[in-house]
């Protein structure tokens, strides 16, 4: 009788144990986003639209960036470098 409470005991735990890492780990939730279609759809849309604005914003403060520092090299006057470059900076402030 002894041996069954304590089988019963660790059986209960072991149950227990699995349950919070279900809950932890979010399969229920999952389960039932695979299951809606609607949701999956709206989901990936807004992820997709997020993306999509941060690398334009991204693109964007990177570009203004090298404008910035190849405007600062050209005022250095290097020979070779500096009109090229000033080609590049006056190609891109007319495409503004």
């Amino acid at each position: 009788m002894f041996i069954k409470k304590k089988k019963i005991e660790m059986l209960n735990k072991s149950i227990e144990y699995l349950n919070q890492t279900i809950i932890k780990s979010r399969i229920i939730e999952l389960s039932e986003l695979i299951g809606n279609k609607k949701e999956i759809l709206k989901r990936n849309l807004i992820a997709g639209i997020s993306k999509g604005v941060g690398i334009g914003i991204g693109i964007t403060i990177i570009t203004a960036i090298l404008v910035i520092i190849l405007q600062k090299i050209v005022t250095l006057n290097i020979p070779i470098i500096g009109e090229y470059i000033a080609d590049v900076v006056e190609i891109v402030e007319k495409n503004r």
